[in-house]
């Protein structure tokens, strides 16, 4: 009879505390028919035979690039995931993530890392502190505030730009086919990060800090430290977002500083700082989208240049975006511009080349089946001048050896299935 007791004693113990945490499996499993064409033109002039000696040369016209594909992540990012919650009591709790992407379209990546997120995080009354490979404060504003999510050829040029924009300096480590490299860019997500959330009672007051280590050995003396570039400084990451939601207004500021390159030797450290501003408004019949964001690639010199250094590289751009329901579905549409300021110096007697830009316009409907499953369409189009040379996905504009050639436009569409669980 004790025996009983007890044992029913332990099974009421076990309930309890497997009712204090929960573990969760979750995923999405998007698949689209994708095109794209990206389409080069040759802008210099047709010259004839002549008796002045200037040279002859024949305009090569226009080269299209395009390829059709069964792609993935055109609604949603495709991914699989295991994220969990322990009631710790007094208010507090653990939590972890782990989210890897996925590649349904052909298998060929899958759980390979969790290279979307993979935190560890302890919340209660003074907010969440979160450790691990996470979102960076500024892209939340990018995706948050794009109708189309950063995700398919819909994506705003804010993204499209600023993903290259971000690129660390230096050779990239090699490619392992299925494998997601997380180790180029802290633009999306940066990895080795200490994060602070503020609490959500806030009175719809929210914010978060993040700081990521670039994890480099540093020498003492420094006479000892390597002479490699890269290797003192990159990958550090610092940023912040503060906002406000009540109702429907939802409006929030970031700002990130990513450490992209350095060279201890010649004292000089390459940064990407990130300021952008975003805002939604939900009237009802239609819910507006906007966003300002400016970059700026900048160097830190130790000792300032005789002829002061290589200009900053500043990327401005804007996003205006609205959706729309209608029954059982959402019509999406943007508008996005960005503009490179390289700054270059006015030379006197010379013809200035303009800055690159490019504007992109973009028009989706998602059909809603159930909850967790939705059909959707989407079509883009990007146009570039002055060498701007963005996409809207899939091949690369087209050039030759002798460069003859000038990135023009890029046409896009997704249609496709989305399935959650």
């Amino acid at each position: 009879m004790k025996k009983s007791l007890v044992a029913l004693a332990a099974l009421a113990v076990a309930g309890v505390a497997s009712a204090q945490s929960s573990v969760t499996l979750f995923g999405v499993v998007d698949a689209s028919i994708s095109g794209y064409s990206s389409t080069a033109r040759d802008n210099r002039a047709t010259v004839f035979p002549n008796a002045f000696g200037i040279p002859v040369y024949l305009n090569q016209g226009s080269v299209k690039t395009s390829r059709r594909e069964l792609a993935n992540s055109g609604y949603n990012s495709s991914r699989i995931g295991f994220r969990g919650t322990e009631d710790l009591g007094g208010g507090l709790a653990a939590s972890f993530w782990l989210e890897a992407p996925i590649s349904n379209d052909d298998g060929q990546r899958g759980i390979s890392t969790f290279a979307r997120r993979s935190t560890v995080s302890l919340s209660g009354g003074f907010g969440e502190l979160r450790l691990g490979r996470d979102y960076t404060p500024t892209f939340w504003n990018d995706t948050v505030f794009d109708p189309f999510g950063t995700n398919g050829v819909g994506s705003n040029l804010i993204n499209t730009a600023n993903d290259g924009f971000n690129n660390f300096l230096g050779t990239a480590p090699t490619a392992v086919p299925g494998v997601p490299n997380v180790g180029t860019s802290n633009y999306v997500r940066a990895s080795n990060t200490v994060g602070y959330f503020l609490p959500p009672n806030l009175g719809g007051f929210y914010g978060q800090f993040q700081y990521g280590l670039s994890e480099k050995t540093k020498y003492s003396s420094g006479i000892y430290t390597p002479d490699v570039a890269n290797n003192s400084r990159q990958g550090r990451y610092v940023g912040g977002r503060f906002g406000y939601a009540n109702g429907p207004l939802d409006v929030a500021l970031a700002y990130g500083s990513s450490t992209i390159g350095d060279n201890y030797y010649a004292g000089t450290t390459t940064k990407v700082n990130t300021l952008n501003l975003g805002a939604s408004y939900d009237f009802g019949p239609v819910k507006l989208f906007g966003e300002l964001s400016k970059a700026k690639n900048k160097i830190d010199y130790e000792v300032t240049p005789l002829l002061g250094g290589r200009p900053d590289i500043d990327l401005t751009g804007y996003l205006l975006g609205v959706t729309v329901p209608v029954g059982a579905g959402l019509i999406r549409a943007s508008w996005s511009h960005v503009k490179y300021d390289l700054n270059t110096p006015a030379t006197l007697f010379a013809v200035n080349t303009p800055d690159p830009k490019a504007n992109k316009i973009a028009l989706g409907y998602v059909h809603n089946l159930s909850k967790r499953t939705a059909l959707y369409a989407t079509i883009a189009r990007v146009s570039n001048k002055n060498g701007a040379g963005l996409t809207v996905g899939g091949p690369s504009f087209y050039n030759n050896a002798a460069g003859a050639f000038t990135p023009k436009s890029s046409t896009g569409y997704d249609f496709g299935i989305r399935h959650a669980f």
